[in-house]
Formats: structure tokens, C-alpha cells, sequence
């Protein structure tokens, strides 16, 4: 996926602290805690945006098959609650893997009713190895930086280039990381929230997870499920596909987003003048890859980084207007200085990325097993790219690290649960870095579950993002535990997606309007 789950209690129990306004600390612990997590000591750290939020650390054992064993450090951030009906600690994951929470706990308590976050502690946390924990994993400052091989391998000197560079950094991750990569992993970072929960001195936790937060919030679900009060799970990676079938699975999907924008433009033919064929719009667009194959605008964006620059616009649609004013200059008026600044924006990568990017492959590589036979990989994204050429090979060489990783492989946590409370799930039917299937698939893995869906919507992390409708669903089960339970075929509730942006009326810079800071946050890849 790209930037881009077992230890058993009384369902009966789990119910109905699920659906009372106790705090979440309340009660006695059940077991004896196998690690002793001190209490969370928390300090000022509030930002401009977000003034009223906290920060503290947590250690954590490395490997927690060895709790007296070495300590890392996770990095911490918190709104508190106001109200004097408190619900407890509410964790937040932006997803990546990779992606910092800490910025995301002020955007989600300024973003929900305030009748809703002041009834919660709202806690973002940097998984291991992220951001400000401690160590912070940077295998190779400036991998991604530009100008990059072609994506697509059409000669054996373009193909190895790029197996060349994806050789060396697993081998710079094995040389600087050797004794730190067995420990990168899904399943490691669940129990970390399990101790970051007793470093809050609460019983339960809510959790609310994006993207790859979906997988990593089903897994502490399944390693905890008496310790699980509420579940969000919003834009929702299938299991049963991770990693290499999903990222597969990802190449269609994208596809088809990029092909919706085509149809977008050719919309607005008066403002863009690129026509109003969008299969002509995207033979222009090839075109313009090819020119910068040849020569890369400003020195900076090649054909590899224009894939770079135009994926974003798969996460969310709000970016379309910025990628046509771009688009439309360098075909109309000669003039890549728009493109360049859209690559600076949306597909340039810079230190949070490189550490991002690390922890990305890091934990993909770990957590599931990948073909180690490059033949294989030539194979499947050479099929995939006959019918989906737009991202399969950008992809192919992002994820092709874990063909050569220094580590051994897992086997994918089995997040099947029929002993949490009811959980909630939110998903757009043409979401291209998770698509449907996935919530799906998760739907029907989590017994009493509900799945709100998004019909016809095409972005991805969808709530707090402007739809009230989604956000009413949202603010209703954090409020009492309310799902919807409807018949809607899979879905309990269906709501319609906002509409599709229109052109920009000046030539600014990406708004920060509530979406787009969202996907800010979110970052991509995941």
C-alpha cells in the first residue's frame, strides 16, 4: 500500500463498557501487565493551528517477547478533554505505514462536534521507528530524490538502473538498522498501543484509524479485544491482501482514478483547453511523460516524477484544479514553472518522507511474505501495466525493496473477531489506495460491525473531510456507541459523496480547507 491482529475476554463485558460513558480508566485491570509502562508526563507543545495540544513519550520494549530487554521511545501528543462526561483515551493514526499521528490529535478534536472531542482524551502517537519517536528510522536520505531512472523498464539498462537503486537501499536499511528491522512490524507496533493505553492509566481505548491505520487499529483488535471500547476504521486495507496482492490490486484502481480526472478535464475544455475526448486528454498526458522522459522540467520532473506528482490526485479529488493548471500549461503555453511547483507540492519527498518512506518498506517487507524471484515481479507488473499503466511500475520499483530485504517475512495477522463491541467502518466506493473490497472483506471479519459507505465518492479518508453526512455517523458512535444497521446489500448506511471540484478562479497555491488538510495529514503511499 502506498503514501503513501489474538488473546481473548468476555464479549458479554466488552459490550457493555462499549456502551456506557464511563471513563475509560475506570475498573481493574484483568491481568497482570507483562511490561510496567510509566505514566505518561505530559508538557506543552501547541502550534499555531493547534494551540491547546500536549506532548509526552512512552518507552516501549523493542521486542516484546523480552519486556526487561532494550527500550525505544514513542513520541506522544494529546488534546484533553473538557467535558465532565469523559469517554476516555480516543487514538489517532494518519496510516503509511509511516505516517506521524502527532499533528493529526489537534486536527481531529478541532474537526469533530466540540460536544464530541471535549467528551475525549485525543492522543496521536508516532508508531516505532516514526517521526519524533526515538530511533527514527532514515535508511537513505534522498532515495526518491529527483531526477529518477523511467519507471517503466522498457530496456534491460532502465530495468536495472532501477533494481540497482532498490538493491542499495535495503542494503543501507540492513546496514544502519540490522538489529532494529525484525522489530518493524504491524503486530509489534499494536502491542506498543497497548502500552502506550497503560501509560494513560485507562482500562479501554477508541481508537480512530486511516488507511493503514485500519490494519494496524484490527490488529491491536484482535491481540486485545477486551481492551477495546470503540473501533473506526476508515478507508480500509483488506487483509487478506497484504501486501504484495493489494499493491496489485492498487495499480487498477489508481488507474481508473487517473482516467476519472481525464473525464474531469475534459469537463472544463474552456478553462484547460486540452478537449473534450478524455481518451485524447490521455494520450496528451503519455505525451507530456514521454517529453520529460527526454528532458526533465527544471531539472526536477522527469517521467518518474510527473507518476509522482499526479498520484496524489487519486487520494483526492480537491487537488484536480492544481494538477490541470499544471497540466494545461505545459501543454498550452510551453510553460513547466506550474508543473514544478506541482511536483514541489504534491510529489516531492523531503526528510519526514525519507523517514516515512523507511519505516514504509520496513514494515511491508516484514510483515507478509513477497516473491524474492525479481522474474516474478517483471512478470505480474508487466500484466498489470498492459491494462493499468498509469502508476503499476512507480509502484512496482516503491515496493520492490522487500524483493531484497534483510529480514524474514511474517505471516499476515488473521484480524477475524467476533469479540469486540460494535465496531464502525467508513469507505468510498472508488477509493484507489484501498479500494472497496477491502471494507468489505473487513466487514465480514468483524462480527457487529456496521459499514458506512460513501456511493460513487473517489477519495480516500473520507470522514471529517467536509460530508456531513458521514461525519453525523461518525459523531453519533462516538458520542453513545450508535451504528447504523440497514439494507443496503453490504453496506448499513449510504451516504452521497461531495461534489467534484471546480476549476480555481486564481492561479493560489493548494488551500488548506478541512479536506485537503486532511490529506495533508494522511500523507499518501498508504
Amino acid at each position: 500500500m502506498r503514501k503513501r491482529a489474538a488473546v481473548l475476554c468476555g464479549a458479554a463485558a466488552v459490550v457493555a463498557g462499549s456502551l456506557t460513558a464511563v471513563p475509560a480508566e475506570a475498573g481493574t485491570p484483568r491481568a497482570a501487565e507483562p511490561f510496567h509502562a510509566a505514566e505518561a508526563a505530559w508538557k506543552r507543545c501547541g502550534t499555531d493551528d493547534y494551540p491547546t495540544l500536549q506532548c509526552a513519550s512512552v518507552e516501549v520494549p523493542l521486542d516484546h517477547t523480552d519486556p526487561t530487554g532494550r527500550k525505544i521511545t514513542l513520541a506522544l501528543s494529546r488534546v484533553r478533554h473538557t467535558a465532565k462526561k469523559y469517554q476516555g483515551p480516543l487514538l489517532v493514526n494518519p496510516g503509511g505505514p509511516g505516517g506521524s499521528g502527532l499533528t493529526l490529535a489537534g486536527f481531529v478534536a478541532s474537526s469533530l462536534p466540540e460536544e464530541v472531542a471535549a467528551q475525549y482524551d485525543v492522543i496521536g502517537f508516532d508508531p516505532r521507528g516514526v517521526g519524533a519517536s526515538e530511533p527514527a528510522l532514515d535508511c537513505a536520505p534522498g532515495h526518491i530524490d529527483p531526477v529518477r531512472p523511467d519507471s517503466v523498464p522498457t530496456t534491460p539498462a532502465v530495468e536495472q538502473a532501477n533494481l540497482q537503486r532498490v538493491q542499495s537501499f535495503a542494503a543501507a536499511c540492513s546496514g544502519k538498522y540490522a538489529d532494529l528491522l525484525p522489530y518493524i512490524d504491524t503486530a509489534g507496533a499494536a502491542r506498543d498501543l497497548d502500552v502506550i493505553r497503560r501509560a494513560l492509566g485507562a482500562e479501554k481505548i477508541n481508537y480512530l484509524g486511516y488507511s493503514y491505520g485500519t490494519y494496524l487499529g484490527a490488529v491491536y483488535a484482535k491481540l486485545f479485544p477486551e481492551r477495546v471500547r470503540r473501533l473506526v476504521l476508515d478507508s480500509v486495507v483488506d487483509p487478506t491482501e497484504v501486501w504484495y496482492e493489494a499493491n496489485l490490486n492498487q495499480d487498477h484502481a489508481f488507474n481508473d482514478r487517473h482516467r476519472a480526472f481525464m473525464d474531469w478535464v475534459a469537463r472544463y475544455d474552456t478553462t484547460y483547453g486540452l478537449g473534450t475526448d478524455p481518451e485524447k486528454i490521455e494520450a496528451t498526458w503519455y505525451a507530456m511523460r514521454a517529453a520529460l522522459r527526454e528532458n526533465p522540467a527544471g531539472g526536477k520532473v522527469g517521467a518518474a516524477e510527473l507518476e509522482d506528482t499526479y498520484i496524489p490526485g487519486g487520494y483526492y479529488n480537491g487537488y484536480w484544479p492544481y494538477l490541470a493548471e499544471a497540466f494545461s500549461a505545459y501543454v498550452n503555453d510551453k510553460d513547466a514553472e506550474p508543473l514544478i511547483k506541482a511536483f514541489e507540492n504534491f510529489g516531492a519527498v523531503d526528510a519526514a518522507g525519507d523517514n516515512g518512506y523507511s519505516i514504509y518498506t520496513a514494515v511491508e517487507c516484514r510483515d507478509a511474505g513477497w516473491p524474492r524471484d525479481w522474474s516474478q515481479w517483471r512478470k505480474d507488473n508487466w500484466e498489470v501495466y498492459e491494462r493499468a499503466p498509469f502508476m503499476t511500475w512507480n509502484n512496482a520499483w516503491y515496493n520492490a525493496p522487500c524483493a531484497f530485504w534483510p529480514t524474514g517475512s511474517l505471516r499476515p495477522e488473521r484480524i477475524r473477531n467476533s469479540k469486540l463491541p460494535p465496531a464502525l467502518l467508513f469507505q468510498a466506493t472508488h477509493d484507489a489506495a484501498t479500494p472497496y473490497q477491502g471494507a468489505a472483506t473487513v466487514h465480514r471479519l468483524l462480527d457487529r460491525s456496521s459499514l458506512v459507505v460513501e456511493s460513487g465518492g473517489g477519495n480516500h479518508g473520507i470522514t471529517l473531510s467536509g460530508n456531513a453526512c458521514l461525519d453525523r455517523h461518525l459523531a453519533a458512535y462516538l458520542t453513545d456507541g450508535t451504528v447504523p444497521r440497514g439494507s443496503h446489500g453490504e453496506a448499513d448506511a449510504v451516504c452521497a459523496p461531495l461534489p467534484d471540484p471546480k476549476p480555481l478562479t486564481s492561479k493560489a497555491a493548494p488551500t488548506t480547507a478541512r479536506g485537503s488538510t486532511l490529506h495533508g495529514l494522511l500523507g499518501f503511499r498508504g
